[in-house]
């Protein structure tokens, strides 16, 4: 007798167009980074801040490039996690896929507790738990709501850094020499400027991981994650030269509230408040884009038991995997709770960029012609110099945290052959 084929797995609605995407790739970018980055960055990289934000665009765009071919050829949520796995094999899916859980599982409580800082410091923690409570609660009920407040975040961020901009810009504390590139840059900054500056454009490919979720995700993926890139570049590139004309590098490296230091710098401080409001509802936005793409991952993982099976589940109403983002919630919350892992930025980085490097060492199979091969080279070869570019201590702790991915990995191995 015939044993009846095994169910499938219930699916996710395709609710997405080319608009959400964009949106929530927006969301994923133009958030608490911006608002952050900039001083770390001038730091490393000095008058060659705009040189380390041209380098991270760079590879930023081949990881995009490289991201959307996938994507339209796998369009299944999880991202690299599948790409890795279909296109390397099972070791190297579960390698990406571990770099992304944990790495942005840590951007999570970092960017929950920036929410915390600017909204009630003196009660950081407590705003905290209560913004991944409220922000886990909007997932769980669809995704179509979590792409309308991005598009409610994504407004007021905009609207805020136009201000900065133009309030620096029309100060007359700007000077334009401040913003050129010196004679004295050196290489390792620069290098080391583009990894953490890389950070806050890591979240272009965010709609990958939501493939599951997107109307035509054929067309609609390659045309969403180039256009959300070129946007937030725009965007990047007009707030680092305001902030650089009043600050000058040395200023900008400095600062603690980069972009709070450059209004208050520019004569305006009555805009200070306005641009802490916004740095807070940009973690927000942030918050909520990183933990759509991190619970999606930890679906992904769960169908294929590289996670406990239990994770898998998705809601029979919302069409959400609702086990899952409760899981990453819950873990942020914890995390956000008891530590500051602000520091952990680094370590994010260095995550993001080992999960970038195994989407374009996937993408360099797709098509044995050079001409098609030359963008995953660029952007593999990118990944892995900006990684090891890092501070020693991101790479150390980053590098041991891949290393427990592996032996995870092989663990899971052995006892299935048992």
């Amino acid at each position: 007798m015939t044993r009846p084929a095994a169910p499938s797995p219930p699916e996710l609605r395709r609710t997405l167009g080319v608009g959400d995407a964009v949106v929530i790739g927006l969301g994923s970018m133009i958030g608490a980074g911006i608002f952050a980055a900039l001083g770390p960055a001038a730091r490393a990289a000095g008058s060659g801040l705009l040189l380390g934000l041209a380098v991270a665009a760079v590879v930023a765009y081949c990881n995009a490039a490289s991201s959307a071919r996938l994507a339209a050829r796998y369009p299944a949520s999880g991202g690299t996690y599948v790409y890795g796995r279909e296109r390397l094999g099972m070791f190297w899916g579960h390698l990406a896929g571990w770099a992304f859980i944990v790495g942005k599982t840590a951007s999570c409580a970092a960017m929950a507790l920036t929410v915390g800082a600017y909204v009630w410091p003196g009660q950081a923690h407590a705003v905290t738990v209560a913004a991944v409570v409220g922000l886990t609660a909007v997932n769980y009920g669809g995704v179509q709501k979590s792409a309308w407040l991005t598009r409610v975040i994504v407004a007021v961020v905009l609207a805020v850094l136009a201000a900065v901009v133009v309030v620096c810009l029309g100060s007359g504390a700007a000077a334009a020499d401040r913003a050129a590139v010196g004679g004295s840059v050196g290489a390792g900054g620069v290098l080391q400027a583009a990894g953490l500056l890389f950070f806050a454009f890591a979240g272009y490919a965010r709609i990958a991981t939501l493939g599951e979720e997107v109307r035509d995700p054929a067309r609609t993926i390659p045309r969403a994650i180039p256009l959300a890139l070129g946007i937030t570049l725009a965007v990047y590139v007009c707030v680092a030269v305001a902030a650089l004309s009043v600050l000058g590098p040395d200023g900008l490296g400095r600062a603690g509230a980069p972009l709070a230091d450059a209004v208050r710098a520019a004569g305006v401080p009555g805009l200070v408040p306005v641009v802490r409001t916004g740095a807070a509802v940009a973690a927000l936005g942030s918050l909520l884009a990183l933990v759509l793409g991190v619970s999606r991952t930890t679906l992904a993982m769960a169908r294929d038991r590289h996670l406990p099976g239990v994770l898998a589940a998705v809601h029979p109403r919302f069409r959400v995997p609702h086990r899952a983002e409760l899981a990453v919630g819950a873990v942020v919350a914890v995390l956000a709770a008891t530590v500051d892992v602000r520091g952990a930025i680094g370590f994010s980085s260095f995550g993001v960029l080992a999960y970038y490097a195994v989407a374009n060492a996937s993408a360099w199979t797709l098509d044995p012609a050079p001409a098609r091969r030359a963008v995953p080279a660029l952007g593999l070869l990118g990944c892995l110099t900006l990684a090891f570019a890092l501070p020693w201590f991101s790479v150390a702790v980053g590098s041991g945290v891949l290393a427990a991915g592996m032996a995870s990995y092989g663990v899971r191995r052995w006892w299935a052959a048992r």
